[in-house]
């Protein structure tokens, strides 16, 4: 919706009133929401931290550089792991390394979600069957035990992945096999109503084709759906990515991400603890900021939602 500007009269004297764009409406009550604006700011933090950071700290990932197993101090933050890596260093590339993924997987899942979603949900029979019986049948198995025979099965085919970049390989990994089904579900819900609407049923009156029906006048409607379940979506491939490193089986070196450093890490809980809590703090952080921001658009894209959370 545009702004209007209209000028009644009342009483004989003429002023102004301005419609209020649905999106300043969508903004409003987003800002009002502190919690969401809180997560937005850790989450914009975040970013900064993994890719800014290395600029501004330029030590060194090869092991032995900082001696092995040295406390926080001014020379290292975060202090150094068992092989002399600056953990401060290793916490900024694993932090940027679970957010591409996380980033990857919230585009992936979230794009084939919302076209097989809508394509069952507006052409119904065959195409609905077949996606929604995969997705009952795929909801079944835990998407940890899904990720994990994969990745598996992948670097035991191409063991020369596990000495390669392969966080691309984990990211589709767990876009397109466990994260895009409850996106799908749920817009599979909103086609099947929204299909029925008076402005549906004129587009399809006036010769509308499929295609153009579904991007044109379905899928402009359910922004509000998209935008929420990418940010669910975004917490959820954090977590499952790293409980796939912590078991060995999600990025591996030269490459790091959060969980892998947990897993390198997590025999020194006792002796060294600032190694394992420094990562998992991040990935509660990434994950906790994602939750709040999602939590808050989708009060505020809710039309029914007339009170704004604290």
């Amino acid at each position: 919706m545009v702004d209007t500007t209209a000028t009644p009269t009342v009483a004989g004297v003429a002023f102004e009133v301005q419609a209020r764009a649905q999106w300043r409406t969508i903004l409003r009550r987003f800002v009002r929401h502190r919690a969401a604006l809180a997560g937005m700011v850790v989450f914009a933090l975040l970013l900064l931290f993994a890719f800014a950071g290395p600029l501004v700290w330029t030590a060194s990932l090869d092991a032995g550089q900082g001696g092995g197993k040295l406390p926080p101090s001014a020379e290292h933050p975060f202090g150094t792991d068992r092989i002399g890596r600056d953990m401060l260093a290793s916490v900024i590339s694993g932090t940027r390394f679970s957010l591409q993924i996380a980033l990857v997987v919230a585009v992936v899942a979230t794009g084939m979600g919302v076209l097989l979603g809508a394509l069952a949900g507006y052409l119904r029979g065959w195409v609905d069957a077949t996606v929604s019986r995969m997705i009952d049948l795929l909801l079944c198995i835990p998407p940890l035990v899904i990720t994990a025979v994969l990745a598996r099965n992948t670097f035991t085919l191409a063991p020369s992945a596990q000495n390669a970049s392969n966080w691309l390989t984990v990211a589709l990994i767990i876009a397109l096999f466990t994260s895009w089904f409850p996106v799908a579900r749920t817009m599979r819900g909103m086609v099947l109503s929204l299909r029925e609407k008076e402005f549906v049923e004129a587009a399809r009156a006036l010769g509308a084709s499929t295609p153009r029906i579904v991007f044109r006048h379905i899928l402009p409607n359910t922004v509000d759906v998209i935008i929420v379940n990418a940010t669910v979506t975004v917490a959820q491939a954090v977590l499952l990515e790293s409980a796939l490193s912590f078991v060995n089986l999600g990025v591996h070196r030269p490459e790091a991400s959060l969980g892998l450093l947990i897993n390198e890490n997590k025999n020194e809980l006792a002796t060294l603890p600032w190694l394992f809590w420094f990562p998992f703090v991040f990935i509660v952080l990434i994950s906790l900021s994602v939750n709040f921001m999602g939590d808050g658009l989708r009060d505020a894209f809710d039309p029914r939602q007339r009170r704004v959370r604290a």
